[in-house]
């Protein structure tokens, strides 16, 4: 898988969800996305990352018990270019999503969440690719969850280029996502799963 995440390949939307179906058959696990025409794959999460989603996924539950965060819920996105992005979490109103297949429309996506790997592509696909292309697509927020970094980010008031605003908090501090999802994170557990 790496040598796709270090050279990404031009590719249209009907050959890239062909061969997304085959290799998911070939090699379990297999996550790929199509960003700006390349295709790209995704690293396979370690067990810091699932837990940061379940950390969230409780968070969720307990403040909007109405709304689920569904994993690697694949996105159409970039309408212009016919992208296609899997988030590590997509925070949808519950049972909306159903009937679309594996490819959702982002219509009901409140917000996107990326937690980062620690592969050679996490700069460009979570930090600069995927807030563009949710952008895009009008998904209301997305969240960066940057373990490198060790901070959260919330992208929102996204005007069809990109999010008008980013507030950015380190671990351990709170960080409060606006509407439509209106949720604030303690962040303090982030500060464990940073491997």
């Amino acid at each position: 898988m790496t040598a796709l995440a270090d050279r990404p390949h031009i590719m249209d939307t009907e050959h890239f969800e062909e061969a997304a179906r085959i290799l998911s058959r070939l090699e379990e696990g297999a996550r790929l996305e199509l960003i700006d025409g390349k295709v790209r794959s995704k690293a396979m999460p370690d067990g810091d990352h699932g837990l940061i989603i379940e950390w969230l996924t409780r968070i969720c539950i307990q403040s909007r018990p109405e709304l689920w965060l569904y994993p690697d819920q694949g996105i159409k996105v970039q309408t212009y270019r016919r992208g296609r992005a899997r988030p590590d979490g997509a925070l949808v109103p519950s049972g909306a999503i159903g009937g679309q297949g594996e490819w959702v429309d982002p219509d009901p996506v409140l917000m996107a969440v990326e937690v980062t790997s620690h592969d050679s592509d996490t700069d460009q696909r979570d930090r600069v690719e995927k807030p563009r292309a949710y952008a895009e697509s009008g998904i209301p927020l997305y969240l960066l969850i940057d373990r490198e970094k060790g901070q959260v980010s919330v992208f929102s008031e996204p005007d069809g280029a990109c999010y008008e605003n980013v507030h950015t908090v380190p671990f351990g501090k709170t960080l409060h996502l606006p509407d439509p999802v209106d949720i604030t994170l303690e962040t303090e557990p982030l500060k464990d799963w940073v491997n």
